[in-house]
């Protein structure tokens, strides 16, 4: 089964993957994100200029755990028309991953059944 790999700054981030209490999460730690995943995840990202959100950079390049990733989910403020979710659409295109969904602030019901609809679907395509 995926898992969730996501950064929090502010606790948005945080606050929606908890919505999900049944998968299993792991918290980038900005004091070292050098942690070597051997799982498949979906990456959860939200809206910062590239300096602050580095450490998902870093993360993603330790040993091979871009190569476990199955796509990105972005949460940002709509306020900011066509810079929304600029992070998540950033990583997606550089890491070549696919950009799953976005959302906003601490998402709504529905954008964490998406998420839930993308780890089972995952789950789904690794059982068969």
């Amino acid at each position: 089964m995926a898992q969730i790999v996501y950064f929090s700054l502010t606790g948005q981030t945080r606050r929606f993957v908890e919505k999900l209490p049944q998968y299993t999460a792991l918290e980038i730690d900005p004091v070292n994100p050098f942690i070597e995943n051997s799982e498949d995840f979906i990456l959860v990202v939200p809206t910062y200029e590239r300096p602050v959100v580095e450490v998902v950079d870093d993360f993603l390049q330790t040993a091979d755990n871009q190569s476990y990733c199955q796509g990105i989910f972005g949460g940002g403020n709509r306020n900011f028309a066509q810079l929304f979710c600029f992070t998540a659409k950033d990583m997606a295109r550089d890491y070549q991953l696919p950009l799953l969904h976005l959302f906003e602030f601490q998402g709504s019901d529905y954008d964490v059944d998406q998420l839930k609809n993308a780890l089972e679907a995952f789950r789904e395509t690794t059982n068969h």
